[in-house]
């Protein structure tokens, strides 16, 4: 367990600690030991419009952040930096390909391929109607290398085997809650009544941190009592691949085979204003759960954010596993908006990481 320093702030379980679903890891492996071990590919879920005031260039980077390259994409443009926007943030130590959107007006805009840069290129540009904002896609591509696997290789197999029909708990990855867990602590400063002058988007980020560990830890709870896949009663079941859900206040044997088939997923909190959804032992489970929290819970509402769901599982799609050499495995797969790579390769293997995350 991981606690804040600040008085009275609750304790919190780090994302290293947080339970898994097929018990401890079947080996050990290294993780982005070079750049192509890590290879992100983003999916709008929709195609550029071919005509507008704004473009969408669809940018490779390489060792680089996503807000660092959309600086230099407003410079050479000679833009404001407000300029440019993207859907998604991508992880700097990857090589990652994703949409950029930059308001050049009708009549077109720079000679991008003329802008050169080592950790950057910009590989395509058209035009489009729409400014593309935070989370307007659909999911991302991923294809990881875990090198020099040490462990119980059938075990591992196995494991791999499970994932692609089981899925995993759908944790908010360590990234989201920043180097040494320092927007959880800004958080607690905030909710203390400190931090209120930072940036409007420092908060904003603050905020999100607190609210996805609420929802780890309701998801690690259930992970604990092995029901984090399986509907109990007062559940909101999430229909897959939709933010739509429905109370399910005694579920049948109906749901329950939606539920196995992965067409339905128990959800979890993303808290905010007014109360949760759940209703009956799945709500009791989320209060155990929020015991202690009740500051951060009332925090994010005083903050103006909405009460929402987010499933507890996550299955990953076009799901693909080989080994290359002797103790590589290559992993590729695809997750829906949202989701965290970390949050897969956690049930598989503990990793040595030779680069941290954006």
């Amino acid at each position: 367990m991981n606690s804040a320093p600040a008085q009275d702030a609750p304790a919190w379980i780090g994302f290293a600690a947080l339970p898994r679903a097929m018990g401890g890891p079947a080996g050990r492996a290294r993780l982005r030991q070079e750049l192509e071990d890590f290879v992100v590919d983003e999916d709008l879920g929709f195609a550029p419009d071919g005509e507008g005031e704004h473009q969408l260039l669809w940018v490779e980077k390489r060792g680089a952040n996503t807000e660092w390259v959309g600086r230099q994409l407003a410079a050479f443009a000679g833009l404001p930096q407000q300029a440019v926007s993207w859907a998604g943030l991508k992880d700097r130590h990857a090589v990652t390909r994703q949409w950029f959107c930059v308001h050049t007006g009708v009549k077109g805009g720079p000679d991008w391929p003329a802008l050169v840069s080592d950790e950057f290129a910009v590989l395509e540009a058209h035009h489009h109607r729409r400014k593309l904002r935070p989370g307007y896609l659909a999911g991302n591509r991923f294809r990881i290398r875990l090198r020099g696997f040490e462990g119980d290789r059938e075990a591992l197999c196995q494991r791999l085997d499970a994932v692609a029909r089981q899925g995993v708990p759908n944790y908010f990855g360590e990234q989201r809650f920043g180097r040494g867990e320092g927007n959880l602590h800004r958080a607690q400063a905030l909710f203390a009544g400190e931090g209120r002058k930072a940036p409007r988007h420092l908060r904003g980020l603050w905020l999100s941190a607190a609210r996805s560990q609420l929802f780890n830890q309701v998801l690690a709870l259930r992970v604990e009592r092995k029901n984090w896949d399986r509907p109990l009663a007062g559940d909101c079941l999430q229909l897959a691949g939709s933010n739509s859900f429905f109370l399910a206040e005694a579920p049948d044997a109906d749901l329950m085979a939606r539920v196995l088939a992965a067409d339905l997923h128990p959800s979890g909190p993303l808290c905010g204003r007014g109360v949760s959804a759940a209703k009956g032992e799945a709500a009791g489970l989320e209060a155990a759960a929020l015991a202690g929290f009740e500051p951060w819970v009332q925090g994010l509402a005083a903050a103006g954010m909405e009460q929402e769901r987010r499933p507890l599982r996550l299955m990953p799609a076009d799901w693909s596993w080989d080994w290359v050499q002797d103790a590589d495995l290559e992993i590729a797969f695809r997750l829906p908006a949202g989701a965290f790579a970390t949050a897969v390769l956690r049930e598989l293997v503990e990793w040595d990481q030779g680069a941290g995350e954006e």
